[in-house]
């Protein structure tokens, strides 16, 4: 149904959304499987797997010979449980990609709020859930930020972007946007990816406070 209404014969990657305790991997892995002996997927990815749900359903696809990917996590400056899960160095190891969303953390790590919290913004509107985290040490820390990416010629989401793609298991990163200039924006980002150590160093300084 989903191929007849966006009228194509078949998908690239066919994701797996979230890992469901419920249902025996056996089973979400055979499904997947499925639609890729079926022709309608090329290959098959899972989304929101941790390093041991990955390595596990990953076991299951090598038995099964089905072509897998890809793995699409949230992953962020200021979300960074995938390096501390391993699942980054696994995924390396094995030749998975990461396709990352929410890089920007809920618009965080944009010219946003760099001032405070705008009325129109989605924490001004009470339409976000960590509003709670924009407190005056974040702003500060954002701000810092920002200045790195101001002494690169980059706005400070620009920079984001180009930190998650430094990282070798990174193989796309998946930004939403607004409005059009924010995807003009966030693509202008491949002009600078290169950081050197000492503003490695220094990003990790200031995530660190």
């Amino acid at each position: 149904q989903s191929l007849k209404r966006m009228k194509l014969d078949y998908v690239d990657i066919f994701y797996h959304h979230v890992f469901d305790p419920n249902t025996p991997l056996e089973e979400t892995a055979l499904a997947l499987d499925h639609i890729v002996r079926q022709g309608k997927a090329l290959y098959v990815g899972i989304s929101n797997y941790n390093k041991a749900r990955t390595e596990e359903i990953m076991a299951i696809f090598k038995e099964l010979k089905t072509p897998f990917i890809v793995n699409q996590p949230s992953f962020s400056m200021l979300n960074r449980w995938v390096e501390r899960d391993g699942l980054d160095k696994f995924c390396v190891e094995n030749g998975i990609g990461l396709a990352v969303f929410s890089p920007l953390y809920q618009g965080f790590l944009t010219d946003r709020y760099l001032g405070g919290v705008p009325e129109d913004s989605r924490i001004g509107k009470g339409a976000t859930w960590i509003a709670n985290e924009l407190d005056d040490k974040m702003l500060s820390k954002l701000n810092a930020l920002n200045d790195i990416a101001a002494s690169r010629g980059q706005k400070l989401s620009q920079l984001a972007i180009a930190w998650l793609l430094n990282n070798k298991a990174v193989a796309t990163v998946l930004v939403g946007a607004s409005r059009p200039q924010q995807i003009i924006d966030n693509v202008g980002a491949v002009d600078n990816l290169t950081l050197s150590e000492q503003e490695l160093a220094k990003i990790e300084e200031i995530l660190a406070q």
